[in-house]
């Protein structure tokens, strides 16, 4: 059986290694993720996942494009205000830079359920990128998410995929991904390697 880490479908031949560009989802990939209904609505709250930091910086070392694509869906239910969420995308940013890494754009979606065309799964975040990054083709991108709503949107958009999956590697009924990894860290060092899925993942340090 593969390892949840080195799990690699290929979709068509498509090629996983040296994406042009990484399209990261926010609570889960970056970030702890609050419990099922309940979201991250002031910067003390915000606790970076252990990695996550590291990941990004190599992705700048890289002179790829890191681009933050979120579903704030508690702006819309009231539970915070757009002010919240630029002050914890501003703690964020600060958690980055403090760990050396950046990131070059931040997409969210700040909507009710059915109201707009770029809540993942839709693609609108992605694409909205893609028109503010002219040459970048999604086709030679890749997104990266704990959920596969974000598979989903990468899927529609055209990009390669990756599903984050914990340490138990439990993609919580199956996956459509490209790629399954336990952490952020591990799916951008198999994706920067141009041996990706061929080795196993490095323990955290």
């Amino acid at each position: 059986m593969k390892n949840a880490a080195t799990e690699v479908r290929n979709r068509g031949g498509r090629r996983l290694a040296m994406p042009d560009a990484f399209f990261l989802d926010r609570d889960g990939t970056l970030n702890e993720k609050p419990p099922p209904g309940e979201y991250v609505t002031s910067p003390h709250q915000l606790t970076l996942l252990p990695g996550a930091a590291a990941a990004v910086r190599r992705i700048n070392a890289a002179a790829r494009p890191a681009i933050l694509v979120t579903n704030q869906r508690g702006v819309a239910r009231g539970l915070m205000s757009e002010s919240d969420l630029t002050a914890v995308h501003n703690r964020l940013t600060e958690l980055l830079r403090e760990a050396g890494a950046f990131l070059d754009a931040c997409y969210c979606c700040v909507h009710e359920k059915g109201d707009c065309h770029c809540r993942k799964p839709s693609p609108g975040l992605l694409t909205r990128a893609a028109g503010d990054f002219p040459h970048l083709d999604l086709r030679n991108t890749v997104m990266i998410g704990d959920a596969e709503t974000d598979v989903l949107a990468g899927r529609a958009a055209g990009t390669a995929t990756v599903r984050l999956v914990g340490a138990r590697g439990d993609a919580h009924g199956g996956t459509v991904a490209d790629l399954v990894a336990p952490d952020l860290r591990t799916a951008v060092d198999l994706l920067l390697n141009p041996l990706a899925g061929n080795r196993e993942p490095k323990a955290e340090r």
